[in-house]
């Protein structure tokens, strides 16, 4: 009985930890963009390879494509290369909404020095 205890004990301890470990685990992008009032203003990581990217002086963004989908990055790094295999850990956040479409994106954010 002893035995039984220490390991549901450590099961649960492995699950609270891993419950609060979303940016080690890439978030699908479907599951965003299926769902973005759950991840409006939450902090995701998500990984894929860039398919585009666009930079102004006053805007940069890049587009992550996994196995489910695709997002825009906003981002005020510079910019990836296209095809190149990115991991973004940053805040979804909808850009703009018109009728019944809208563009969910991801505010990259900067690593803290």
């Amino acid at each position: 009985m002893h035995k039984h205890l220490k390991t549901y004990f450590i099961v649960f301890w492995l699950i609270i930890f891993l419950s609060g470990c979303d940016s080690l685990f890439p978030t699908p992008i479907a599951k965003i963009l299926q769902n973005p009032r759950k991840y409006e203003g939450k902090q995701v990581t998500v990984s894929g390879r860039v398919v585009e990217s666009f930079g102004l002086v006053v805007v940069r963004y890049f587009v992550v494509k996994d196995d489910t989908g695709e997002i825009t990055v906003v981002t005020e790094r510079s910019l990836p290369r296209k095809g190149e295999q990115i991991k973004v850990t940053g805040r979804v956040e909808e850009a703009f909404s018109i009728g019944d479409q809208q563009l969910i994106v991801i505010k990259e954010e900067q690593e803290k020095k």
